[in-house]
């Protein structure tokens, strides 16, 4: 084997001479913004891992990063990225329960040949939480214990857990032992096994920092800043106090959908902290993510239902180090250059033969710090992004709003409540423009739900005594407001419940226009005091009508109204100079097309400044037919008709013959 490395590094030795080009000693190549120093201690093979700094500066896929000796030479090198191997996981090959005074008892053959670490049950039961005991045996006669006090639960929430660890062994049995002693046994009806990992897989704990937290109704919304783009995270971890809990967690990423930034979701689990009697606290506060992040922001949705929201004191990530491995023909300095966005990807032999290299010891490598490459102009921010757009004539926009910037770079900027009630449901006419140039942009739909407390007035129809109405009055017409909450004083009650807006057609006769409609049941064991309605399209008047028919009934008491909207964001890129203005309130005007879509993935991994609007300009009033969308449609419509009857009748006595007058006899 020895002879065997030799040969390899021999050949290596030659196949990094060949590739190799020679330059002046104090030059490197011009097109890299970034560079960064190390000291290779001696020559031969060199694997260290790449800085974070390094992997937020390079393209996602490494394709711009480059490694030069102290004497100008470029080395052919091989990234590692270091992941989890495919598991095996299949179902037991035998299942068998039996029952006894205080437990549930489950014997599986596992049917695998290599060693496990885990089994998951399967259980249609919907409500509950044991502990469990396992043992294992290589013959089903003489057993081991293997882990006790393991929790396994499920609530109504969607909060589940069934999935057991156990340390790696190769067992061809298991025994599960349900605790059945403080409830009721439950059914189970299959189980998986898990293969162990064939090796470990390095990982690094790094902090993250929480931007923004906002509380959705049922729901946290963290918005976490990594500190770097392109990152292969294994896990969030999530730090809290909180003594009893289980929650169900979804992390999403933003992504670049159709000209506009929507977070996808890529991760879901379930985090808890729970204690079965006369057992010791079991707790899961991590997610499992494995994939690579190219934003520097990850959202984090734990589900919280009626419960109250966690207190979270940190978040931490779990990071998936990324290797170069290279060949170092001389001991001495080294360049590692990254930030090249045009360049194509290296093709090196030396990737052929990456698999060999994997056994490589990883060297103590110190990186500088990330600097300007000497050889290269120092780059603004996002140069690929141009400042402005075609010529725009604003004379059909109704509104306008200046935009107040405070640094240099990728912008953030909240549509508020006037751009959202005077714009087109979609967003489709807001331009963001500079001395009627257009600045392009990107629009993101984020999960944030804000809530607006409406003035709420209960009714009676007095064609129908037994119908109780709310009549809930929102500060201006046209919100894109999605959700409803109210709470209900009352205990016992079913309840059929309609939310509708009432408009005016052209004639000002009113009509009503349905936006949702649920059953409300308040009983023993399945009250739940919040109710919420929820509908897609956007509102056209201030008011909504909330209705439920009581039969013979006693009316319910409502309490607690709140309305939600999505909020919507503009990112682009500006400077504080720059006098921008954005313009809205074109019913007409179609989606604008811009080329940010192709470096998106740059702007979504700059941090991004928080942009602000000023007071609201109008530049034109509302046409008669907005007015009658608003419900204002009879006041014009009788108006025009009564002008329309005065002319006519005007027009009428002129072609009327006139009377003679009376001849006297």
């Amino acid at each position: 084997m020895k002879w065997l490395h030799s040969q390899w590094v021999n050949g290596l030795c030659g196949l990094a001479l060949g590739w190799g080009f020679s330059v002046r000693a104090a030059s490197l190549p011009g097109q890299w913004p970034h560079e960064q120093r190390f000291i290779v201690p001696t020559p031969g093979l060199v694997k260290f891992s790449l800085p974070v700094e390094t992997l937020d500066a390079a393209r996602p896929a490494l394709e711009d990063v480059r490694i030069y000796d102290d004497a100008g030479n470029e080395l052919p090198y091989v990234i590692e990225r270091p992941s989890p191997a495919a598991r095996v996981i299949q179902s037991a090959r035998s299942f068998q329960v039996s029952l006894s005074a205080n437990a549930t008892v489950i014997t599986l053959e596992t049917g695998l040949t290599q060693p496990l670490d885990g089994v998951t049950l399967e259980s249609p039961a919907t409500s509950f939480i044991k502990s469990v005991q396992i043992e294992a045996s290589t013959d089903a006669r003489s057993w081991e214990v293997v882990a006790r006090g393991l929790p396994i639960f499920r609530q109504f929430s969607g909060a589940s857990q069934l999935h057991l660890a156990i340390p790696a062994g190769a067992w061809r049995w298991l025994r599960v032992t349900v605790e059945d002693q403080r409830s009721q046994p439950i059914p189970f009806t299959g189980a998986r096994v898990q293969a162990a990992a064939a090796e470990a897989v390095p990982s690094e704990s790094m902090p993250v920092t929480i931007t923004e937290r906002h509380e959705n109704p049922g729901e946290t919304r963290l918005t976490l800043n990594l500190g770097a783009a392109n990152l292969n995270l294994a896990a969030i971890r999530i730090e809290t106090p909180e003594p009893l809990f289980t929650r169900p967690v979804t992390l999403a990423v933003p992504q670049v959908l159709e000209d506009s930034i929507r977070e996808q979701a890529t991760a879901w689990g379930v985090i808890y902290r729970v204690a079965v009697e006369g057992q010791p606290i079991s707790t899961n506060l991590a997610v499992a993510l494995e994939a690579q992040v190219g934003s520097r922001e990850l959202v984090l949705l734990i589900k919280n239902q009626d419960s109250p929201p966690l207190a979270i004191t940190a978040v931490r990530a779990e990071r998936r180090p990324v290797y170069l491995i290279f060949f170092a023909r001389a001991a001495g300095a080294h360049h590692l250059l990254t930030g090249n966005r045009r360049c194509l990807g290296p093709r090196y032999d030396l990737a052929a033969l990456g698999l060999n290299l994997k056994a490589t010891t990883v060297s103590p490598i110190t990186v500088s710090p990330l600097a300007d490459n000497p050889e290269y102009r120092p780059p603004e921010v996002l140069p690929e992004i141009a400042e402005g757009g075609t010529a725009l004539d604003v004379s059909e926009w109704k509104f306008r709003k200046a935009v107040k910037v405070i640094r240099a770079g990728a912008q953030q900027l909240d549509l508020d409540l006037d751009v959202l009630a005077h714009e087109q449901p979609l967003s489709q006419d807001l331009r963001l423009l500079r001395d009627n140039t257009q600045f392009p942009y990107l629009l993101e739909h984020t999960s944030i739900s804000r809530a607006l407390t409406p003035i709420v007035t209960a009714t009676n129809d007095a064609k129908d005594p037994k119908l109780s109405r709310w009549v809930v009055k929102l500060s201006r017409p046209g919100l894109p407001i999605t959700r409803l909450a109210c709470a209900a004083r009352t205990r016992l009650f079913q309840r059929e419940v309609s939310l509708s807006e009432e408009l005016a057609d052209e004639r000002g006769e009113k009509y009503r226009r349905s936006l949702s409609q649920a059953s409300w049941v308040q009983a023993p064991g399945r009250a739940s005091q919040e109710f919420v309605l929820t509908h897609d399209s956007p509102l056209q008047s201030d008011t909504l009508n909330l209705e439920t028919h009581n039969g013979d009934n006693p009316p319910i008491e409502l309490e607690k109204f709140q309305t939600f909207y999505s909020v919507r964001r503009v990112v682009f890129k500006a400077k504080p100079e720059d006098a921008l203005f954005l313009y809205y309130g074109n019913r007409q005007v179609a989606p604008p097309r811009y080329d940010l879509a192709l470096v998106a993935a740059q702007l979504l991994a700059a941090d991004k400044a928080p942009a602000s609007l000023a007071s609201e300009e109008q530049l034109k009033k509302a046409s008669w037919r907005e007015g009658r969308a608003a419900g204002k449609g009879g006041v014009v419509f009788w108006g025009i008709l009564g002008v329309v009857v005065v002319v006519l009748l005007a027009i009428i006595s002129r072609l009327l013959p006139k009377s003679s007058p009376p001849t006297s006899q």
